[in-house]
């Protein structure tokens, strides 16, 4: 004689193998968090400003590349020994944000300052070129 085996559907755990699925789908990089930026831009120049509290310099990298500025680093999650959370509301662990310049910057005048948590990146734009023309 053969059983047939009957188990109770359980849409929940159909959603969260769906939600499993669609995550490996995505980049191989542990979440992270999303620190706070302010991006504005003057007439010759683009500044930013990211709060990075509790973030030592040499955790923070900045890249510009053509008109792509990009800002990493990392916050290590600090705790005792032992310690048992009731609440997390910091973000922890990897950060990137990128951001696309309207207008090409010039790279090589690019000035940083990290100062009570807040990173302000000023990047200069770039002016356009300009030369005399000569008529004939």
């Amino acid at each position: 004689m053969n059983f047939v085996a009957f188990s109770r559907w359980d849409p929940l755990h159909d959603l969260l193998a769906l939600h499993e699925r669609m995550n490996r789908l995505g980049p191989d990089d542990p979440p992270g968090w999303t620190p706070a930026v302010d991006l504005y831009e003057t007439a010759d120049r683009f500044v930013l400003s990211i709060e990075l509290p509790g973030l030592k310099r040499d955790q923070i990298k900045i890249e510009l590349q053509h008109d792509m500025l990009t800002v990493r680093g990392e916050r290590a999650v600090q705790h005792e020994e032992g310690a048992r959370f009731h609440r997390v509301e910091r973000g922890h662990g990897p950060f990137a944000r990128t951001f696309t310049l309207p207008q090409p910057a010039d790279g090589d005048r690019v000035q940083a300052e990290f100062r009570d948590g807040v990173l302000t990146v000023v990047i200069p734009k770039l002016s356009p070129a300009s030369r005399r023309v000569t008529v004939d």
